[in-house]
């Protein structure tokens, strides 16, 4: 008989061995498990916070694919199976939702809540379009294996229960949802028993919301972000910068900087009670004037400035501008305010003139060493305004290049228009009177009596 030979293969290094495994792990395994463990790019969580006697309702959508390292049951070809996955997703949502969620009840925070109902949704599903579709729908019927659908396609949403002393309480919650995508928006509807409902939108994690709060909790707030708002705007600062160069001793600086105050609030809170013009174009046009006013400042104080009063009159009129400008900051935060709008405002104003004097308390004295020890004032306001002007220049022209994509069209003279403008040129009239009334007739009559006082000292 002939004898057989085999050939006997000759071993593979490990190396090439391991690329084996690796390209079979990458490339001849389903796609669809290894997507369970990617962090989604956006995800919008929506939520109904309701109070009612001495329970507190909370309803939460949010995408299944958000809930990583959760093993979902699955039957054939990958579809969910319905029928074994409520206790997983009770699991999923105390581990990625309630464990995330600080609710409180005044100043105590809220026991950890119950789970009373899970349900899957479609993500065309529409009932969380108001509370009452919401709950009707997380307590009806179950989606059934009669659907063939991956897991990462559905909407997972839960009702959770907190046991509360009233329904009438201050509440505030902490929804520090933000790990469940690289971009997270959460959607917040607020159902105060008797009253009106309150919409919220966070983008991340907004810390402790009150949802109902108190005019001394908004006024608090606001302050902070009023303070917080001057000192991330650096156009704004840049054109006190400029106002502040000419004029960098204290007494010169009062009338300059209450006429730039008194006007930017005169806008600010104009704009928050919807008399400003609310079209596409009008924000670009805001920021490219912005970035004028800075330009024309600080070319002012290059060619030489003639006198307080006339530069007290000018920032006055390029308050009116910046003012525009705040309220486009504040128009996110005003959900913040409750029923406290005009505490609101004026907190976030009186913020603002924190961070100023804050500012000019920085400035004058950094002025002051530099025009005494380093360089004459006069060249020395020539060349920070040199240095201002180009950088606002450059600001005003990529400003105007937006502004020009949009197609200007003025408002039809209408009633409700006509009357809107009206009552803001009626406000800037009055407010410009009793400016001119200070610093243009008292301030120079106290001036000069203090003058004289001087000289009969002498």
């Amino acid at each position: 008989m002939q004898r057989l030979r085999f050939r006997t293969m000759p071993r593979k290094p490990a190396a090439t061995c391991i690329f084996v495994a690796l390209f079979a792990l990458l490339y001849g395994a389903p796609a669809h498990p290894l997507a369970a463990h990617d962090i989604p790019s956006d995800a919008t969580v929506q939520m109904f916070f309701k109070p009612a006697g001495n329970r507190l309702n909370i309803l939460v959508r949010v995408p299944l694919k958000t809930m990583r390292d959760v093993e979902f049951p699955e039957r054939d070809h990958g579809y969910l199976d319905f029928d074994r996955v409520d206790p997983t997703l009770r699991e999923a949502a105390s581990l990625w939702v309630s464990d995330f969620i600080d609710v409180y009840e005044g100043n105590a925070r809220l026991t950890k809540p119950r789970i009373v109902e899970t349900r899957l949704s479609l993500e065309s599903d529409p009932s969380f379009a108001s509370y009452d579709q919401a709950l009707a729908h997380v307590t009806g019927q179950k989606l059934s294996n009669g659907t063939t659908i991956f897991w990462d396609q559905l909407m997972l949403d839960v009702l959770f229960e907190y046991p509360i002393q009233s329904d009438v309480s201050r509440f505030s919650i902490h929804p520090a949802l933000d790990r469940l995508a690289n971009r997270v928006v959460i959607a917040l509807r607020f159902l105060p028993p008797g009253g009106a409902v309150r919409a919220f939108e966070f983008l991340g994690d907004p810390g402790l919301v009150h949802l109902d709060p108190g005019w001394f909790q908004a006024a608090g707030q606001f302050v902070k972000l009023g303070f917080l708002h001057i000192l991330d705007g650096t156009d704004h600062l840049l054109f006190l910068f400029c106002l502040v160069i000419p004029f960098w001793r204290f007494r010169a600086l009062i009338p300059v900087v209450t006429s730039f105050t008194i006007a930017h609030s005169i806008t600010l809170i104009a704009s928050a009670y919807n008399l400003a013009p609310d079209a596409l174009w009008f924000p670009p046009l805001i920021e490219t004037l912005i970035a004028m006013s800075i330009v024309y400042m600080a070319l002012e104080n290059i060619v030489g400035v003639g006198n307080v009063q006339r530069r007290w009159m000018i920032t006055f009129g390029f308050g009116l501008v910046h003012g525009f400008g705040f309220s486009f900051a504040l128009r996110q935060t005003m959900q913040f305010a409750g029923s406290h709008l005009l505490a609101s405002l004026l907190s976030f104003n009186f913020g603002v003139e924190l961070g100023q004097l804050l500012v000019l308390a920085l400035m004058i004295p950094t002025l002051e060493i530099l025009f005494r020890y380093a360089v004459a004032e006069r060249m020395g306001t020539i060349i920070l305004s040199a240095i201002v002007a180009h950088t606002a220049w450059h600001w005003m022209i990529d400003r105007y290049q937006v502004l020009r994509q949009y197609q200007i069209r003025w408002p039809a003279l209408e009633a409700a228009p006509l009357a809107k403008a009206l009552r803001l040129l009626m406000l800037i009239v009055i407010a410009a009177g009793l400016v001119w009334l200070v610093f243009g007739l008292l301030w120079p009559r106290m001036g000069r009596t203090e003058e004289d006082s001087a000289v009969r000292t002498r």
